[in-house]
């Protein structure tokens, strides 16, 4: 069975309505219905079984302390044998979470209190709201290039959250990586000027670096080509690589130009590559690697 990924909120109730011993009549009321608003844990058990009379107490104890927060339907299988048989309770004690009227977690024979209070907490955790729901959705479909789904993920949430920085981050991207820098632009300055978040940190960065998108590459190459230590040449060319989207490459070259000169132009070289990891995220492929390379030629 699966795990629940998010839970239902309830009132409390009275404590002595949190655990009651169920019937096969009254299980769609006590656990199918009540499921809707509260997750319900039904433990089957029997009178002769040594396990559930050492796990019966460690559960009670686990949703008493749970205040309200899940309900416990205990079911005598001897005595009510009809939904025991519709779950396949092969053995007991077999202990079942439903949520919405489905079950979705559960526990099998004995088991240590550690164990049942994290089968509740998987229950009555915090509940994923819509925003980050879509975020989530709208972040897998941008890492699998789905520009379109991204963009509608994250227009979603500023239809709900218009200030939400990670979706104006992620929608100014969209714009960016579909070759509209002007509107990404746009996106970004909607965000307050001081307000700070990971998405919308790279995405200025890679406006930043998309400034210089009318560099010509092929010139520089053939400079630097003729003389590896034209910094000018081989800056510039980083920067037209940068605003191309290749940051790999402008990265390598910004770190030549360090492990050749790490104090010319001011550390120049050392700032944007700086920038460059920015756009691309602090823990891409091209950050992680380009800093490993920054720290093997400033500790040589």
């Amino acid at each position: 069975m699966s795990l629940i990924g998010e839970t239902l909120s309830a009132p409390a109730g009275a404590p002595k309505d949190w655990i009651k011993d169920g019937t096969d009549a009254g299980f769609m009321a006590d656990v199918i219905e009540m499921s809707r608003t509260v997750p319900v844990i039904v433990d089957f058990w029997a009178t002769w079984c040594g396990p559930c009379k050492q796990l019966s107490p460690i559960l009670e104890k686990a949703v008493m302390d749970a205040k309200g927060a899940v309900r416990l339907v205990k079911i005598d299988v001897d005595k009510q044998p009809a939904y025991a048989g519709q779950l396949r309770v092969q053995s007991i004690p077999a202990v079942y979470a439903f949520v919405d009227g489905q079950p979705v977690d559960g526990l099998q024979g004995a088991q240590p209190e550690s164990q049942i209070k994290t089968f509740i907490s998987r229950l009555t955790g915090p509940k994923v709201s819509e925003v980050d729901e879509l975020l989530a959705q709208a972040k897998e479909s941008m890492d699998i290039g789905d520009l379109g789904g991204a963009a509608q993920g994250y227009a979603a949430v500023l239809s709900l959250e218009p200030k939400n920085l990670k979706a104006i981050g992620g929608m100014a991207r969209c714009y960016l990586l579909g070759g509209d820098s002007e509107r990404a632009a746009d996106v970004a300055a909607t965000a307050p000027s001081d307000a700070s978040d990971p998405d919308l940190d790279s995405v200025r960065a890679a406006l930043a670096l998309a400034a210089n998108a009318n560099a010509e590459i092929r010139p520089l190459e053939v400079a630097i080509a003729k003389n590896p230590n034209d910094h000018d040449a081989r800056f510039a060319l980083a920067g037209a690589l940068a605003a191309a989207g290749d940051l790999e490459c402008a990265a390598d070259h910004l770190l030549e130009i360090i492990a050749r000169d790490r104090t010319w132009n001011e550390e120049a070289a050392r700032k944007q590559l700086l920038t460059v990891f920015e756009a691309a995220g602090p823990g891409s492929d091209v950050a992680k690697a380009g800093r490993r390379k920054l720290s093997s030629i400033l500790f040589s």
